[in-house]
């Protein structure tokens, strides 16, 4: 049998709940991880730790609201006294915001809304985990972002200034917490072609576009924005969750302050 990638680890993931940190943590328990996961909704909690439990992993659940920082806090200080550290953390929370309105248009409310959502709760996160990780036993933050934080093409401001931001984020974070033996990886998916069947937000994030085009979301994703990849297909849940176990894992200990390509070649590094 091979050796577990994350044996002997403690992972927390924020937005545990939804389809991406979902199938996260469904990984990370497959391959040994001792798993916590938050998010705001109880209910989609219980039914990724029912997975993870179904195939014998070991999983616990916490409702929280990542944009309190005094409640992240407290949780991540709980996982530290109980687990006796924090080695892996992941913020795969989502927020919900505008694609496809162009600057004549844009509100300020709505350019601002996933710059001050995604980077406040990465800072927030974050800055809970990293006291509790590093020195003896190495610690691993992982970050999400997306295409958008290279794209140029009209009406996604905000969000690629968001994605742009994260990216910095994890850069800057990695060089202040590498002599603390932290190291810290960004991945960035492009759209991921089956979140929406497993109850991603991006379903209704992609609706407008998709209806404005005569398709339903999957045909936009499969028929559309896949055409614009080298590989002509998009990334799935399985993918990026696979990715996040290795990134996470010693067998990638020397990388730290750089981003995971998975766009299926729509950019191009």
């Amino acid at each position: 049998m091979s050796e577990l990638l994350l044996g002997d680890k403690n992972a927390v993931i924020y937005g545990g709940g939804g389809a991406i940190g979902g199938a996260i943590a469904r990984v990370f328990a497959r391959e040994g991880a001792r798993v916590f996961i938050a998010g705001r909704t109880q209910a989609k909690l219980d039914a990724v730790a029912r997975d993870v439990a179904a195939t014998g992993g070991t999983v616990e659940t916490a409702q929280v609201d990542v944009l309190d920082q005094q409640a992240v806090e407290k949780h991540a200080d709980a996982i530290a006294a109980t687990a006796g550290s924090i080695d892996i953390a992941i913020n795969a929370v989502s927020v919900m915001h505008d694609q496809g309105t162009l600057l004549a248009d844009l509100s300020l409310e709505e350019f601002m809304r996933p710059i001050d959502g995604f980077l406040r709760t990465l800072f927030i996160t974050s800055k809970a985990v990293a006291r509790h990780m590093g020195r003896e036993r190495p610690g691993v933050i992982l970050t999400l972002s997306e295409p958008g934080s290279k794209l140029a093409v009209g009406g996604i401001l905000g969000h690629s200034v968001s994605a742009a931001g994260k990216e910095a984020f994890s850069r800057v974070l990695a060089a202040e917490l590498a002599p603390s033996n932290i190291r810290v990886i960004g991945i960035r998916p492009h759209a991921v072609v089956d979140a929406p069947a497993a109850g991603s937000y991006t379903k209704d994030l992609f609706m407008q576009t998709a209806a404005a085009t005569g398709q339903s979301v999957q045909e936009f994703l499969e028929e559309g924005m896949a055409q614009g990849t080298l590989l002509k297909r998009l990334p799935t849940l399985t993918e990026i969750a696979e990715t996040a176990a290795f990134l996470a894992s010693d067998r990638a200990g020397a990388m730290t302050g750089t981003i995971a390509n998975l766009t299926a070649g729509a950019l191009v590094d």
